[in-house]
């Protein structure tokens, strides 16, 4: 089960906004922008580190939504993962995360600071049966080759059942991304390292690519970017995911800022 909740945590990564004239290109790809979106994602683990003959895969949805609280702009996300195939046979919906950023522009980027929280919504044998909660942090900055920058979570277990192990993870993702012109963009994938400060050990060490294309259909539809990304998993010491392919359908919903 804990290999299911990092994995979902790291699918958890961060979503898109628009602001101070930020091109919606760039928006799509930055986890501190404020643009609402709706994103339909497949990962599909193709083999495990020392487990023969062995897939996961996980079809996740995650709404965005840029809302205000006085004069700060904040991004809310929920996140639903559902899994149709796993190592045991077991089928079905998986812990959700919801997660709130506020953001903070600046002349050489953004920054945000927020809390993400881990809901026990997964059936048994797919959930930690855990709550947890915890701090966020992280900034992009936009220079003129694209875009960069590290974001922070961190999920502490405050409640759930005794019987089953805690949940306290921390994770850091590394975000570039660079434009090659007509909606093309390349970059890291959504790969995230994840430190588990139970076993005091890094569990999740990836290495991942992603290209992605924003198409705008016309006035009065709704842009959409697709994405297709690879993943390699350094950390090999026991049944952790290695080679990790997804698959991402974005909508956005530009605001205006």
């Amino acid at each position: 089960m804990r290999l299911k909740l990092i994995f979902a945590l790291v699918a958890a990564a961060p979503a898109v906004a628009q602001s101070d004239g930020q091109d919606l290109a760039s928006a799509a790809n930055d986890p501190t922008a404020s643009l609402m979106s709706f994103q339909l994602q497949d990962f599909y683990v193709s083999d495990f580190h020392n487990r023969n003959d062995t897939t996961q895969n996980t079809l996740q949805f995650r709404a965005a939504i840029p809302f205000s609280f006085g004069s700060m702009n904040n991004i809310a996300r929920l996140t639903l993962p559902y899994l149709t195939d796993t190592p045991s046979g077991q089928s079905g919906l998986s812990d959700a995360t919801l997660f709130n950023l506020t953001v903070f522009d600046q002349s050489w980027g953004r920054w945000g600071v927020g809390a993400v929280a881990l809901l026990p919504t997964g059936k048994e044998g797919l959930s930690a049966e855990k709550w947890g909660l915890g701090p966020a942090v992280g900034f992009t900055a936009s220079p003129d080759w694209g875009l960069w920058g590290v974001f922070n979570q961190n999920l502490l277990t405050v409640a759930g059942d005794d019987d089953r192990p805690d949940v306290n993870l921390s994770t850091i993702q590394p975000i570039v991304n660079i434009p090659m012109g007509q909606g093309w963009s390349a970059g890291f994938s959504d790969m995230t390292f994840v430190y588990d400060w139970d076993a005091n050990k890094f569990t999740s060490l990836p290495l991942g690519v992603k290209l992605s294309k924003l198409t705008r259909p016309g006035a009065g539809r709704v842009p959409v970017q697709y994405q297709i990304s690879y993943e390699r998993n350094f950390y090999d010491d026991g049944a952790a995911p290695r080679d990790t392919f997804g698959f991402t359908v974005k909508f956005l919903l530009p605001t205006g800022g």
